[in-house]
């Protein structure tokens, strides 16, 4: 579930797994497993795909044009999702309730080609892009930034950022899981601060990803072309 609402003139957007009470700062669990599962019924066949479904299944991307109505299309048992009549889409298990000892901080800032300014008490915290939401590449110190406790951005740059414990223990542990899609085979940025690298996690198109000629990544983000389209897996 997503939540939203405007703060002195600044969107602040939550992420959660349960109707909690809406904060300034969501709070989003980590370490679970975010793997999307595709599943597919070709001919309008009944089809079955294994995933863990015992906190629930959500369907994240339809791929088909037919529709895909949850009862009718596609269901989900104790073993995994089912789909039928032609639908086909993606799929990912609900994460586990919220643990105390992993939580993350996160601040919604967009420009509309102007630079906006997002307060935001740092107190020495680090900060970084956790995900692009604009077309327009974000760069740090380019069309992104710190002063003291706000963020800047300009340039259109839109994104979602990460705020870590002012303690000097920085963010939490475990890998981001980033969706980038190189579509009509154009070239394609997907702003995310990396600090240790990126894995190709799950390719999801019939095109080939291969690192360093259709994909790769800079301490900005990642690139796609050539049709690439994959999951990866920031650290």
């Amino acid at each position: 579930m997503k939540w939203s609402y405007r703060l002195g003139g600044w969107w602040w957007l939550g992420l959660a797994v349960s109707a909690c009470p809406a904060k300034a700062l969501a709070q989003v669990p980590d370490g679970y497993d975010a793997a999307v599962v595709r599943c597919e019924s070709r001919d309008m066949s009944w089809v079955h795909c294994p995933m863990p479904t015992e906190r629930g299944v959500e369907l994240v991307r339809q791929l088909s044009d037919n529709d895909c109505i949850r009862g009718s299309e596609w269901g989900s048992d104790s073993t995994g999702v089912w789909v039928t009549l032609g639908c086909r889409a993606e799929f990912r298990s609900n994460p586990p309730e919220p643990s105390r000892n992993a939580m993350r901080r996160v601040l919604r800032c967009e420009s509309d080609g102007r630079l906006e300014s997002c307060s935001v008490m740092l107190r020495g915290a680090p900060v970084r892009l956790m995900r692009q939401l604009s077309s327009v590449p974000c760069r740090e110190e380019r069309s992104w930034g710190l002063r003291r406790n706000e963020i800047w951005v300009s340039r259109g740059c839109r994104g979602e950022f990460e705020i870590g414990a002012s303690d000097g223990s920085g963010f939490p542990v475990g890998a981001r899981p980033v969706l980038c899609e190189s579509k009509g085979r154009s070239l394609r940025r997907c702003g995310v601060s990396v600090h240790n690298g990126v894995q190709l996690r799950r390719q999801l198109s019939g095109t080939a990803c291969v690192q360093d000629d259709s994909w790769g990544w800079d301490r900005d983000g990642i690139w796609v072309d050539k049709g690439c389209r994959a999951e990866f897996s920031v650290n």
